[in-house]
């Protein structure tokens, strides 16, 4: 299937709405990430692990584990206030999401165990409809799909390391309209999807039996968009045209992260994990989108040929996360965690007018029998107010926060 350069949205949005502090990450994709607010690296004891640290599956029973989750994910409505004129006001819409997730560990093979996991790592979606704000994202929509299969190998009770391939599907659609100059209009609409490959590494060592430390690693990918863009402006330039419907391309990268965590349980009760990530956003340096011929209409060209800089910043992220286990079919969890923005100011727009976040969140886990677990979680994204003063932005992004319902099943072979 021929991939459209409508991808132009995954420029800034590889990710779920700008709910997220750290660009376009989506972290939590679990009952038991979002009720220990994305801590969940090192103790990772369900299905999920097959994801999250696929060298603990090698920590398991040796039993096969399934494990299905749905999230309702609600992004409010960011206002922006333009410190210019009130003209340039406007309140994006507040989006509604369902994302499912799925995860499999296998029975142990000698000292090796298989993991599949379905997640929705990235995405995006804001709109606007004020004439100033929609001038750049009338519509921006991203989802990222992955699909992983990792393999775990048990050196010894002490060590476990895994490795997987990473198979990503995105689709995306950005729309824009809106006056550029004075009495000069532009508008663009762009739809399409592209796939791509990358892996994952995950260590963890155990020094007691209570004790884990965790190191996992994804790998940055680069999504290479090529395919169609509609652009037309209302200046009619003579000798040139004010209208373009053909091929383009644009690359745009999946960051690489690196987490590092420990956890320890007391008492065989209550486990404390603290993590560590870092996510490479560096790598975004612009964003340029090719065209096979040269837009000469200076207006069409000027909107949408010239590179666009980003200057993104690697972006770090603390969480900690704490289980209860009741000892009576009951387990109970919470989190809290500080997520960095990588957008400074200087290239912030209305596509992702993300800044720094704190995320809590809490959950719970019912044993119904040895076979079958139902857990329930919630976790709120809030955001800081930000200031921005750029040569397109002068004013205030407020009011942007995320709120996640995750209920999930587990069921042990």
């Amino acid at each position: 299937m021929r991939k459209k350069i409508a991808v132009i949205s995954l420029t800034a949005l590889l990710a779920a709405g700008s709910a997220y502090a750290s660009g376009y990450r989506i972290p939590e994709q679990s009952v038991n990430s979002v009720a220990r607010a994305g801590a969940y690296i090192a103790h990772t004891p369900e299905a999920d692990a097959a994801y999250y640290n696929p060298a603990n599956m090698s920590w398991l029973a040796d039993r096969g584990y399934l494990e299905t989750d749905l999230t309702y994910l609600h992004l409010t409505s960011i206002s922006y206030r333009d410190n210019r004129s009130p003209l340039y006001n406007g309140d994006s819409s507040s989006e509604n999401f369902l994302l499912p997730t799925f995860f499999a560990v296998s029975p142990r093979y000698n000292k090796f165990r298989l993991g599949l996991s379905f997640t929705l790592p990235a995405g995006l979606s804001k709109e606007w409809s004020q004439p100033y704000p929609k001038t750049f994202a009338q519509e921006f929509t991203l989802k990222v799909y992955e699909f992983d299969g990792s393999v775990a190998y048990k050196f010894n009770d002490y060590i476990s390391f895994a490795a997987g391939l990473r198979g990503i599907h995105s689709s995306a659609k950005v729309a824009s309209s809106g006056t550029i100059a004075t009495g000069v209009k532009a508008s663009r609409y762009m739809e399409g999807d592209t796939n791509e490959f990358g892996y994952n590494l995950a260590a963890t060592v155990r020094p007691l039996a209570n004790m884990n430390l965790s190191m996992t690693y994804r790998s940055k990918v680069d999504l290479d968009l090529d395919g169609n863009a509609v652009l037309a402006t209302s200046a009619a330039v003579p000798g040139t045209p004010s209208t373009y419907n053909g091929a383009g391309a644009v690359t745009i990268p999946l960051p690489a992260i690196l987490a590092i965590a420990g956890s320890y349980t007391f008492a065989d009760r209550l486990t404390v994990e603290l993590e560590y990530d870092r996510t490479y956003w560096s790598d975004y340096k612009q964003l340029d989108f090719r065209y096979p011929v040269a837009l000469t209409n200076p207006y069409l060209a000027g909107a949408f040929d010239a590179a666009i800089p980003k200057k993104w910043e690697d972006s770090n992220a603390w969480r900690i996360g704490v289980q209860y286990d009741m000892k009576n079919g009951f387990i109970l969890m919470a989190g809290f965690a500080l997520d960095k923005t990588p957008i400074p100011d200087s290239t912030i727009l209305f596509d992702l007018p993300g800044s720094d976040a704190r995320i809590y969140s809490m959950g719970l886990r019912y044993a119904v029998n040895n076979k079958i677990e139902v857990g329930a979680a919630y976790l709120y994204d809030t955001k800081d107010k930000r200031n921005v003063a750029n040569a397109k932005v002068s004013g205030t992004f407020d009011n942007s926060a995320a709120h996640l319902f995750t209920v999930g099943l587990n069921y042990k072979l």
